[in-house]
């Protein structure tokens, strides 16, 4: 395996094991359409897969099992406590299962207007949600009691305090820590936990000629007989290091998607994330590169393509 470097001139559970890498649980009455759906959305666009609930009313008062196993198919999960959570039954059987199921490092609270304080001892609004869940589960005293004991280990957690935070700083806080928790910082294969022999030299090699604190533009290329490993060494410098760019996009298989599909085709994947179901207004090659000019610009970008040549440019 052979590497290049060319700089261009400047312009303007395991994881594996895990269906989502975090679960929010949240109140959709406080935070559905302001703070969690900006979470979400800064969740996704860093290629962190988030579940999260779009139910806007419950149904009944058991939470649904869909809810619960999702929660035991996520790595980590982020509980948003503000004001109203502690009136909703699911929500209190969400963080009952989240401290069942999850250990101490994987579980990051957000205290979302509300005082630590009061959601461990369950003062101010958690107390008055207190007051009617006894009333309502006078029969189920130790639902109730898991609840309490559910937020009062949530509330000792280190955490977010929303209070006097620009929420734009706040929300980039939380998904750099995510970035650092989620991406792989060891040399494996997704399916094996086998360390790669003589990839450490290879990844590193990559890296210092990328040079992530280089203001300039930069092409790598990684060339070499088939079966030497040289999508591996991209796919894990990319998994390595794309948390820390603005956009990220891994493109595989190029060769074969451009002799099947055509150039249109890769730059309407390359775009989708920006323009979504308006990608479809890329109808030639030139519109296509207008575009991605447009939508990268002043962005840090990571672009890697896989099995590429240069018959086919995006």
């Amino acid at each position: 395996m052979a590497f290049s470097s060319q700089r261009a001139s400047s312009s303007t559970p395991s994881t594996s094991q895990c269906k989502y890498q975090v679960f929010l649980s949240f109140r959709g009455i406080d935070t559905r359409r302001g703070f969690t759906a900006h979470l979400y959305d800064e969740l996704w666009f860093r290629s962190i897969t988030t579940f999260r609930d779009d139910n806007e009313l419950e149904r009944g008062t058991t939470i649904s099992p869909t809810l619960l196993r999702a929660v035991e198919e996520s790595r980590i999960a982020i509980v948003i406590l503000s004001p109203n959570y502690a009136s909703s039954s699911w929500c209190l059987d969400e963080v009952s299962k989240i401290v069942e199921c999850k250990d101490v490092d994987t579980i990051l609270p957000i205290f979302y207007d509300v005082d630590p304080t009061d959601v461990r001892k369950q003062m101010g609004t958690f107390a008055e949600a207190f007051n009617k869940h006894k009333k309502n589960f006078k029969k189920d005293k130790a639902k109730v009691q898991r609840w309490r004991a559910a937020l009062t280990k949530v509330s000792n957690i280190s955490g977010w305090i929303s209070k006097d935070r620009d929420e734009s700083d706040l929300i980039e806080e939380i998904v750099e820590e995510m970035c650092s928790k989620v991406y792989p910082t060891i040399f494996t294969l997704p399916v094996s936990t086998t360390k790669l022999v003589g990839i450490d030299f290879r990844v590193k090699k990559i890296e210092l000629l990328l040079d992530r604190e280089a203001k300039d533009v930069r092409f790598i290329g990684i060339w070499g007989a088939g079966g030497t490993g040289k999508t591996t060494a991209a796919r894990l410098v990319y998994d390595r290091i794309s948390h820390h760019f603005d956009v990220t996009h891994f493109l595989p298989n190029v060769r074969e998607v451009y002799a099947t599909h055509g150039l249109i085709h890769l730059q309407k994947r390359l775009l989708f994330p920006f323009l979504k179901e308006k990608v479809n207004e890329v109808w030639d090659v030139d519109r296509g590169t207008n575009l991605t000019e447009h939508c990268l610009c002043n962005k840090k970008v990571l672009l890697v393509i896989d099995d590429g040549n240069e018959n086919h440019p995006l």
